[in-house]
């Protein structure tokens, strides 16, 4: 009997399995939410003990252009949903045409953050507010390429023949992982911009 068991018997009606790459998923995204969670609580505790103003002077952000960036990673969760929707109703060439659509604004939103990066007056050993707006948003960063590589990894399989409906699922993390860094975001960006 568990010889059959292990050979794949099925599960009981009512007792579906949650997919082994789902549960993967949402495991590494609560580990990530921990470690933007640690980055927040940081920045609040050096907000709170800090004595003068915060941010500090010479601190000055162009909160309309990171806006406007703002805007556009958002908009690059809307193609990836796109992209999901696409693969599902087995339109292969809209699928690609939107993954490709997402990599270009998260280049775009990368290329604004060198930018600023390079054109900001304070460096991440100025103070304890540049140190943690370097950290932060330099981590974000790493984040939006990881997930960049991650579609690059999806178009490259897409050109195989055998890609299709079926790896709905595969896409479907990447963009949970997608959205979950639009999220992180906006909360960075409220923080960090918005927050005086």
């Amino acid at each position: 009997m568990a010889e059959q068991l292990n050979r794949g018997a099925t599960v009981a009606p009512g007792h579906d399995r949650t997919p082994v790459l789902t549960v993967g998923t949402v495991v590494w995204l609560a580990s990530e939410l921990m470690f933007f969670s640690g980055l927040f609580a940081a920045y609040f505790t050096l907000r709170a003990t800090a004595s003068g103003e915060w941010p500090p002077p010479g601190v000055e952000l162009n909160v309309a252009v990171s806006g406007l960036f703002t805007l556009v990673l958002v908009a690059s969760s809307g193609t990836m949903q796109l992209a999901g929707r696409a693969l599902a109703a087995g339109r292969l060439p809209a699928f690609r045409g939107w993954i490709i659509a997402t990599m270009v604004l998260a280049a775009a939103f990368l290329a604004n953050q060198g930018h600023e990066w390079s054109s900001l007056e304070f460096s991440v050993s100025s103070h304890p507010y540049g140190s943690c707006f370097y950290v932060m948003t330099g981590f974000h960063g790493l984040h939006v390429l990881g997930g960049v590589l991650a579609m690059v990894l999806l178009l490259g399989r897409a050109g195989s023949r055998r890609f299709g409906a079926a790896e709905a699922p595969a896409v479907e993390m990447v963009s949970y992982y997608w959205h979950f860094v639009d999220v992180v975001w906006i909360g960075l960006w409220a923080t960090l911009f918005l927050l005086k």
